[in-house]
């Protein structure tokens, strides 16, 4: 979702600097490169410490995403990759899922706010499956809820270690460069859904799925 529905990286890194600073925290760039794709359990145990129990660790991410859905609230639609909305109703009839390892909350928020809820008839976040990514867990399950075998999926990814969960589970992995220059491993990398590539690259596959 973070990076492939919704370029919301930028808006991620600003809502952890400032949460990181109210809890007396100096957050450096290589904190927010490291934070990239990862689950918040990782990551608030990556900057607060290990020694953080798991009532800790749940609070202190619930309170930094509702501090990140209050500067999205306003900016969701500016928010949205570019083309993807045109890119989910030319595909609508094929089965779409959204596999992330975001919190839940900000799952309902995204697909509510910006209305593509309606696309997709199955979501995984990362509370619904013991393995975050790189583990290729969250793109098992999406696949079985929608009734299709791992090696006719193709999964869209912003980052590394989507990219690796993606090819753990066996999928054709599109690369979107909203987050990285480069993801080596990926079949095809484009910068947003407006990128003529894509489709040219798509079309065996979805004709043959249709």
């Amino acid at each position: 979702m973070d990076g492939v529905i919704v370029d919301s990286n930028p808006l991620h890194r600003i809502s952890w600097e400032e949460y990181n600073r109210r809890n007396g925290i100096p957050t450096t760039n290589e904190m927010q490169e490291w934070m990239y794709g990862k689950r918040n359990d990782e990551i608030v145990r990556g900057f607060f410490g290990d020694h953080l129990g798991e009532d800790e660790v749940f609070r202190h991410g619930a309170a930094k995403e509702a501090l990140y859905r209050t500067m999205l609230q306003d900016r969701i639609e500016e928010t949205l990759v570019p083309g993807i909305r045109d890119f989910l109703e030319r595909h609508r009839k094929l089965p779409m899922a959204v596999g992330t390892n975001a919190e839940p909350a900000n799952v309902d928020f995204v697909l509510r706010q910006s209305g593509l809820s309606r696309f997709f008839r199955a979501t995984v976040d990362g509370h619904q499956v013991q393995n975050a990514k790189p583990h290729p867990e969250v793109y098992l399950r999406a696949a079985d809820l929608l009734g299709v075998a791992p090696e006719f999926c193709v999964v869209f990814e912003d980052s590394s270690t989507g990219v690796q969960a993606g090819l753990a589970a066996g999928m054709r992995t599109v690369g979107l460069s909203t987050t990285h220059a480069e993801l080596p491993g990926v079949s095809l990398l484009i910068r947003d859904f407006n990128d003529p590539a894509l489709e040219t690259w798509l079309a065996p596959l979805t004709q043959s799925a249709s």
